[in-house]
């Protein structure tokens, strides 16, 4: 264990040195100011490689395996069987591993750091009238939504392509009729969604299912619900503002 801290450790330095140094030649020789609050920053960027070092860590002892032993688990033939009378191959036979997609994809989105910092940013600059907890709520029933349609792709063995160019295509109707100062919101919505908490159990979860579903190829179809925790966001971000403005004009 010791001797992965220090790999990983040592990795993790390896990756941010060139953040560092680009930061400081920019500072020293371009903009010629010295850094001010040196000693915080220099602590500031020990705690960034310390807790960089042991999330990657956590990622491959706890949040990877848990998404696809979650997944080995729901997708068990003998599990199955026990719960469901038809065939193993019936995308109906696995309505737990939809159900767990669901609750894994929202519980995650709300735990999710970046995903408060934006809300919390949007409630900043519209005076309130975004809610910081409504908008991640929001955010995370999208991500719900995108891993049960992920899911079933993978069980159904559909065409990844053709779900996300649907799923654009949806996002670009809903753009040309809602209030354009709510659009870039949405689409930042979408992208905060795919970092530090979420990706990890999604990719875990994908993978996993991919590996005991039969005829699936974890390389071809385990990828992918990433895509989905990006694109259903932004729907149900969009959806929400277009409700909203709905129900403001019946109410004038």
């Amino acid at each position: 264990m010791l001797k992965e801290l220090g790999t990983t450790f040592l990795v993790t330095l390896r990756d941010i040195a060139p953040i560092i140094l680009l930061i400081a030649v920019f500072q020293l020789l371009v903009i010629k100011k010295t850094i001010p609050n040196l000693k915080s920053v220099v602590f500031g960027m020990i705690l960034v490689i310390i807790g960089l070092t042991f999330f990657l860590i956590g990622l491959e002892q706890a949040l990877f395996p848990l998404g696809e032993l979650m997944a080995t688990q729901l997708s068990n033939p003998d599990f199955i069987l026990s719960h469901y009378t038809g065939a193993l191959t019936d995308w109906q036979a696995y309505y737990w591993v939809y159900i767990f997609a669901a609750l894994i994809g929202f519980s995650t989105t709300i735990a999710e750091p970046s995903l408060y910092a934006v809300a919390v940013k949007a409630n900043e600059v519209s005076g309130g009238t975004i809610g910081t907890l409504y908008l991640r709520i929001v955010v995370a029933i999208g991500v719900a939504m995108a891993l049960v349609v992920g899911a079933y792709r993978i069980v159904s063995g559909a065409s990844l392509v053709t779900y996300i160019m649907v799923g654009y295509i949806v996002v670009i109707i809903q753009t040309i009729f809602v209030k354009k100062d709510l659009v870039a919101l949405a689409y930042d919505s979408g992208g905060v969604t795919t970092s530090t908490v979420t990706v990890p159990i999604v990719a875990a979860l994908g993978l996993g299912l991919a590996s005991v579903v039969p005829g699936r190829n974890p390389a071809l179809d385990g990828f992918g619900l990433i895509a989905f925790a990006s694109v259903f966001p932004m729907i149900t971000v969009l959806g929400y503002a277009q409700i909203t403005n709905l129900i403001n004009r019946i109410n004038r």
